[in-house]
């Protein structure tokens, strides 16, 4: 990489696919089948794009907000709004109107390039209402109806920007690495999000410390599937820029529904996720194994077996359980490594902490998988686990070109030039967590002899039961989920003498219950005894590996999944526990 002579992310960009030329950068599906475009042919629509919204009056430094599920012209449209030296606001999909007149008034937004039309509903009466903006830019023809606001075609504006003489050189040659490339805006899981402003040396520099990290194992030609939010940092960072930085092909995904099909399809060499996919992975495995025949259950737990002890201990195995090692490699781990399209280098988990037993059961089953650790403000990744030495129950050494220590008070911190510049237009939450050059990342955590990080809880996710303990809600949680039986759990107890969990059962093992006969309905569940005394034994061997002040000693069930949908859920799969509070905290207050 040429990190140190790039001055900006489309300076970058553009220097990268000028070497790609003629071959394939994006990949979209198309009548049933991925069609490819091109870097040069890329590169030519970023120029039109950025020359289009010239026109419509677009300068250096103003807001464009940008709302669009995946897809190439997500990619298109975030470089042609830098290569003007404007600022992109990525945006949620699943964004209400409320939060679509929070994100436009917060930033000033002078306008909005949205994808769909089911979108630009929601987009246009909150655009409508906001003085700065003015114009949407839409890839599907849509109307502004009663709205009073300029509509225009993304189709007409690239033709437009294809007949512009307007010069992009100038403009591209003044941005500077420390100007601000992004606003990303954090999920809120504790209320309005906040603008994060990144810089394009923010961006780059984790670029390089991704590339520097990775190096060991052989990067080539690679290949990413994207399917998380490119509005989130973890995919804008590592989905897209990263994937430039080293001139890999890109897949978009159809949805998260598809994605089995679309693993298979796109035959990625590296994967970033967060930690709830490799959950909901692990337990599709687990149970899909109940109905597979004695032998090939047996053996499957022989390959977990062997590849625990050797992950362990490295060189344990004697020449008798080496020898069947090997066969287990061809018969297990091929085909756990088949579901993932095969060629698999690394899995990279992030956006939240990763149950260690996930981890491990992935890794002993052949797929490499390295958790990292990150935060919107840090442009995201801080630290990750380095190929060639995993430990899964830690988040890694920091990345090359980062800092970090611990407080007094064991909270983690941070340093370096991925750093944001602070929160748009909030001097005081900026001053409150950049302090002396450092970040305060409101992680607790300490370092092993390695200068590995292991995080022990969020400082204000913290519960301190009446006695005086604390205890981290994400560990409860994440042993709770690893039972077949429960597939989301929230533990509440701040100041009582013990926790108690709110239960979301898992919903392979409800559509399995009873023969299928059990049905969705969790109210109904909830009065079914046997279905509860099942739950209750899932709960108690969850106990047997939690500490006395851990277990948990009543449970309810939620009335619904936590879903993005329902605001329980980030777009990043992250609970949001002031949400989930709202409307569980009586029922939970109720079980003391």
């Amino acid at each position: 990489m040429t990190y140190d002579t790039w001055q900006s992310l489309p300076s970058m960009f553009f220097e990268i696919a000028e070497q790609g030329g003629d071959n394939a950068f994006m990949w979209r599906k198309e009548a049933g089948s991925y069609k490819p475009l091109s870097w040069r042919d890329t590169a030519q629509q970023v120029r039109d794009m950025a020359k289009g919204l010239a026109a419509l009056g677009v300068a250096a430094g103003d807001r464009i907000v940008i709302v669009a599920e995946n897809r190439p012209e997500w990619a298109i449209a975030d470089i042609a709004v830098m290569t003007l030296g404007a600022i992109s606001v990525p945006a949620y999909t699943t964004n209400t109107v409320r939060d679509h007149r929070h994100v436009l008034s917060d930033c000033g937004a002078k306008g909005v390039i949205v994808s769909t039309r089911a979108l630009a509903a929601r987009v246009l009466p909150a655009a409508a209402e906001t003085a700065p903006t003015e114009f949407i830019v839409s890839m599907e023809a849509t109307e502004p109806g009663a709205f009073d606001i300029a509509m225009h075609g993304w189709d007409d504006v690239m033709a437009t920007g294809a007949a512009s003489e307007h010069d992009l050189a100038p403009g591209l040659e003044a941005l500077t690495r420390q100007d601000v490339a992004c606003l990303i805006y954090t999920s809120g899981t504790g209320g309005n999000p906040k603008g994060v402003m990144l810089s394009h040396r923010a961006i780059m520099i984790n670029c390089y410390s991704a590339c520097e990290l990775l190096r060991l194992l052989g990067l080539g030609d690679e290949v990413f599937l994207s399917f998380l939010p490119l509005s989130h940092a973890y995919e804008h960072t590592a989905g897209l820029y990263f994937p430039i930085s080293i001139k890999a092909q890109i897949y978009y995904a159809e949805s998260i529904e598809t994605l089995a099909v679309n693993l298979v399809e796109a035959r990625p060499t590296i994967m970033v996720s967060v930690p709830r996919l490799y959950e909901v992975m692990h337990r599709r495995i687990v149970l899909g194994l109940k109905h597979q025949s004695a032998l090939k259950q047996s053996l499957f737990a022989k390959a977990v077996a062997l590849g625990r002890k050797e992950y362990e201990k490295p060189g344990s195995l004697g020449l008798v359980q080496g020898a069947l090692n090997r066969v287990l490699e061809r018969l297990v781990r091929d085909k756990v490594r088949a579901r993932f399209g095969g060629r698999l280098k690394a899995m990279i988990s992030g956006g939240a902490p990763l149950n260690p037993e996930v981890g491990i059961f992935f890794t002993v089953l052949g797929v490499r998988l390295l958790q990292g650790y990150g935060q919107t403000e840090a442009a995201p990744v801080i630290s990750c686990n380095p190929p060639y030495k995993v430990k899964l129950h830690t988040v890694g050494p920091a990345l090359e070109r980062v800092e970090v220590k611990i407080a007094e008070d064991g909270e983690i911190l941070t340093r370096g030039d991925g750093l944001m510049n602070g929160y748009w237009n909030d001097e005081t939450s900026s001053n409150a967590v950049l302090r002396e050059g450092w970040l305060h990342t409101g992680d607790i955590g300490h370092l092993d002899a390695d200068g590995y990080i292991q995080i022990t809880d969020r400082k204000k996710d913290i519960i301190v039961l009446s006695g005086g303990d604390n205890l981290s809600p994400q560990r409860v949680e994440g042993t709770l989920t690893l039972q077949p039986e429960i597939g989301q759990a929230m533990v509440y107890g701040d100041k009582h003498a013990h926790v108690v969990a709110l239960l979301v059962p898992d919903e392979e093992f409800l559509r399995d219950w009873k023969g299928g006969t059990g049905g969705g309905d969790l109210a109904a569940l909830a009065g079914d005894s046997d279905f509860m005394k099942v739950l209750g034994a899932a709960v108690e061997r969850a106990n047997a590996d939690l500490s006395p002040t851990e277990r948990v000693k009543r449970h309810i069930l939620a009335e619904t999944a936590f879903t993005v949908d329902n605001k329980m859920m980030t777009p990043t799969l992250k609970v949001r526990r002031h949400k989930v509070l709202e409307i569980y905290r009586e029922a939970l207050e109720a079980l003391y």
